[in-house]
């Protein structure tokens, strides 16, 4: 990292490339990657397939990363979708971005937290009957870390995304020196294969759709260094080159890791599996395989609320700066908007107290969707409206890329629409009145001068 001493209460610009990738790699890799391999084999039951769905994904990720490089490039601000939003369609429309995006990562680190002190109580079955204190201190204790400075949870992020790096690789060279499956007793019936059907018919597509839909939420996160645009060093070259990275490296991971997890376990015995990685660890380590896998999982938690803690409080700080919110904008001498950190972490804990995370969850499917769709029509509406824009990266094979990911987006978001609609009627109302607090906002932003 270098360092550019930043004027009295603003945003820090110290952070370097390699934060950038291991602050996205953070925010993309959960504890999905160790349980999903087993679905989505369930689901398919070719090799073929299940190779095909996460190239796809990857693609996809790739895709939606060269996309939303352009507007990090041309608008290097904190805040990441809300400010491609405000720009492109307004203050309200912005707000209802931003405002839908800080909830939605708010509940990520609340969700993860809750995960995180299960694993825990796995490993210490004291904490299993306090779980949700386990869940808050950890919260917490993050919080507490952010709230000294950039440069710690920055630090923290590095070693994390590293550790993570290194434990998930590791399993995966070493799930391909195994052969067959180390399990006793006969083996489950294979699943039915849908590779015979034919390539257009309703019920391949049908199937590669639903596995398509739990493989792209797995990818989901690629973009998480977005968030801290005026604190990264040349964020026009930084931005996109991370996020590409990002995309290309977990593509890379979670293939290796799938083809690992098959080569080791033998399809059915993967298709017919819950955690396929525990299966794994067990035969790499007969006496902790369990507890390995817990760790390695527990790790990845981390690692996400670390990075979701960093990037969060800065769409509240963008949002509560472009209304003129006063004490809200401040920011310590370590960095860090400190108000908006209490408020992020005050939501977090609030969500964990509240104990209903599966509804929760169905309005995150919906939400972080959303954020997607605006970020791509955003990109188009800005190439319309402001073609001299400086853009120092450029969407590679727009608009056809572009157009790609937007559609598929939208197709995303009408299916957890259609799968969930009281979700999809809770987001409505969150929008709606997004909007209306929006548009008060605004007016009152304009009445001050802002």
């Amino acid at each position: 990292m270098s360092a550019t001493p930043p004027p009295a209460g603003s945003l820090s610009r110290i952070l370097g490339f390699g934060f950038a990738v291991a602050l996205a790699f953070g925010g993309t890799i959960g504890v999905g990657i160790l349980r999903l391999p087993g679905i989505v084999a369930a689901a398919l039951g070719d090799v073929r397939l299940i190779v095909l769905v996460w190239v796809i994904g990857g693609v996809y990720a790739l895709l939606g990363a060269v996309s939303i490089a352009e507007l990090a490039s041309a608008l290097p601000r904190a805040g990441g979708f809300y400010v491609y939003a405000r720009r492109a369609f307004g203050p309200t429309a912005g707000f209802v971005v931003g405002f839908n995006d800080w909830i939605l990562n708010s509940l990520t680190i609340s969700y993860a937290a809750t995960t995180a002190a299960e694993f825990l109580a796995a490993l210490v079955p004291s904490y299993a009957a306090h779980g949700r204190v386990v869940a808050i201190s950890i919260v917490v204790a993050f919080s507490a870390l952010h709230w000294i400075g950039i440069r710690i949870g920055s630090t923290l992020q590095n070693a994390i995304s590293a550790l993570v790096g290194v434990l998930l690789v590791g399993l995966a060279l070493a799930s391909l020196t195994l052969t067959g499956t180390a399990a006793t007793g006969p083996l489950p019936a294979a699943p039915v294969s849908v590779a015979s059907l034919p390539l257009l018919s309703l019920g391949m597509v049908a199937a590669l759709a639903a596995a398509l839909r739990s493989v792209i939420v797995t990818y989901d996160g690629w973009y998480t260094s977005i968030y801290l645009a005026e604190e990264t060093v040349d964020p026009a070259r930084a931005l996109p080159r991370a996020m590409i990275v990002c995309a290309i490296l977990v593509t890379a991971l979670y293939l290796l890791i799938n083809i690992g997890f098959v080569h080791a376990l033998s399809l059915p015995v993967l298709a017919a599996s819950k955690l396929p990685a525990a299966d794994v660890a067990r035969q790499i380590f007969p006496h902790g395989g369990a507890e390995f896998v817990t760790i390695v999982s527990l790790c990845t938690l981390l690692g996400l609320i670390n990075a979701v803690l960093l990037g969060t409080p800065r769409i509240f700080y963008a949002i509560a700066r472009d209304l003129r919110l006063g004490a809200a904008t401040n920011v310590s001498e370590g960095g860090t908007p400190r108000f908006a950190l209490a408020c992020t972490s005050l939501v977090a804990v609030l969500m964990i107290l509240w104990g209903s995370l599966e509804e929760l969850i169905a309005l995150a499917a919906v939400l972080f969707v959303m954020n997607y769709v605006s970020g791509y029509t955003a990109l188009f509406t800005l190439r319309w409206r402001e073609p001299d824009l400086a853009r120092p990266f450029r969407a590679l094979g727009y608009p056809w890329t572009t157009a790609v990911v937007l559609a598929g987006s939208v197709v995303f978001l009408v299916a957890a629409l259609a799968d969930d609609p009281r979700s999809g009627g809770f987001a409505a109302r969150l929008v709606l009145g997004a909007a209306a607090v929006g548009w008060w906002a605004s007016r009152r932003s304009r009445a001050l001068g802002g």
